[in-house]
């Protein structure tokens, strides 16, 4: 990789917690910047807080607060005379209004612009951005949806099923999917309800449903003129819209140009800097729709290094300081396949969290495999924060041995004290359907024998 010769950041604020804080501090480490962190009252012991050069508390009664409350972030950021903050994902990440803070006090927020962070977080304007960027959309409406007889009529004009979404949402919130026109008014007002109370934004947007839709992302990396991708990952095995297990590459050499042109086209139209994260529902026919745009690391990004070699963290992180890409498209090559899953606190029955205490902490090692976690013996689950307590991965020449090495490091991973779902992951890898590559967004419902 060519690097550029520009000022380098000498310190950096980690605003997250977790294994993602310290994925952030291990590439800081690895180039030579100081690693700051903030951290509340549950996370004070924890071991991205422990391997930090400086911490800095942020106490309040309700946890969340701790990572949320904006202008103490900022003064956490100036106290510490730190260059930059990277937002992790989850918090603050995709906040405008916190990138506007930062701009203004003259800190590097490690990702795009807060006017970029606007546009793509409004699902309206975002669809409009990249259906004029050439990107495959949906039929829908084009802007905000309140009367169910105007969504009705428009349901009427692009066919049932429809499915009303959160202009301003993420993660699946509050979506009401409607087969038929009387269902409008009941699934019009709840999905406004739950936008409203989620993202303080009640207007909703309407467009066609994907019947038997995989859900196919794919990685790019934009230095603000210029953007290349890394290929897609495959995640359509989900429980309430939040993946569990992702793969890659899933796509065709032909099929990964097509598409992977059209991100690139999509990210360099609005002036993208740092790492994204471009989703699409693919259907039956194989045709893609664009879903949104991820501003930010995503969980899986874990999946596009092991297949392609490079640290994405980093390079989100150089072009941070200004350097150009250091990359073309024609230096990612992807070999192998990787294969990802979330190790969540959870019972495998109703996806219920379950903090507690860790007695026993195994993770798997050797060739191939990699381990993302915060967790170790005695470490403390807490109950107020995301349930993902570790991210493993198997990677393969192929996907079948990438399966089995998955099947191996499952076995060979323990965890005492709290429900966890590693033996979902295990009975998933044995699965004739996901063997085969048989999986849509329903694979958890219609495999639902696999819980409990």
């Amino acid at each position: 990789m060519r690097f550029a010769s520009v000022m380098a950041f000498k310190r950096v604020l980690i605003a997250n917690r977790g294994e993602i804080a310290l994925r952030i501090l291990r590439t800081l480490r690895d180039m030579g910047i100081e690693a700051a962190i903030i951290h509340g009252r549950e996370d004070r012991l924890s071991l991205p807080v422990r391997f930090a050069d400086v911490a800095y508390p942020i106490m309040r009664s309700n946890p969340l607060d701790s990572y949320l409350d904006i202008e103490a972030v900022v003064k956490a950021a100036k106290d510490l005379n730190c260059d930059a903050v990277h937002p992790g994902y989850g918090f603050l990440a995709e906040n405008a209004h916190f990138v506007k803070r930062l701009e203004e006090e003259g800190i590097t927020f490690i990702g795009p612009a807060s006017d970029v962070i606007t546009l793509l977080g409004d699902k309206i304007e975002a669809r409009a951005a990249m259906e004029a960027a050439g990107l495959p959309t949906a039929k829908g409406s084009s802007e905000p949806i309140s009367s169910a007889d105007v969504a009705s009529s428009l349901a009427d004009e692009i066919g049932y099923p429809v499915i009303i979404k959160a202009a301003a949402g993420g993660g699946g919130i509050g979506m009401q999917i409607v087969n038929k026109a009387d269902e409008f008014e009941g699934a019009l007002k709840l999905c406004q309800s739950r936008a409203k109370s989620a993202f303080g934004d009640s207007r909703v947007f309407v467009e066609k449903y994907i019947e038997g839709a995989q859900h196919v992302e794919f990685q790019v990396l934009g230095d603000g003129k210029n953007a290349i991708h890394f290929g897609e990952r495959f995640c359509s095995i989900q429980r309430r819209h939040q993946k569990l297990v992702e793969e890659g590459p899933w796509l065709s050499d032909e099929k990964r140009a097509e598409i992977g042109a059209l991100v690139c086209a999509g990210a360099e139209s609005v002036g993208y800097k740092g790492l994204a994260t471009f989703e699409f529902l693919r259907d039956s026919n194989g045709d893609f729709y664009f879903l949104e745009v991820n501003p930010r690391v995503q969980v899986e990004h874990t999946v596009t290094e092991l297949i392609t070699g490079y640290n994405l963290v980093e390079l989100g992180i150089r072009v941070a300081q200004g350097e150009d890409l250091p990359i073309t498209q024609d230096d990612v090559v992807i070999r192998g396949h990787a294969i990802q899953c979330r190790l969540n606190a959870e019972d495998t029955t109703n996806f219920i969290p379950s903090p507690g205490r860790l007695w026993e902490c195994h993770f798997p090692s050797g060739f191939g495999i990699r381990c993302d976690t915060h967790a170790h013996p005695g470490y403390e689950m807490p109950g107020c924060f995301d349930s993902l307590l570790a991210k493993l991965l198997a990677w393969g020449p192929d996907r079948e041995s990438a399966i089995k090495r998955m099947r191996t490091a499952l076995d060979e991973t323990i965890i005492t004290g709290v429900d966890h779902l590693i033996p979902l992951h295990r009975r998933i890898m044995d699965e004739e359907d996901f063997l085969a590559g048989d999986i849509t967004i329903a694979y958890i419902d219609e495999h639902d024998h696999l819980l409990g």
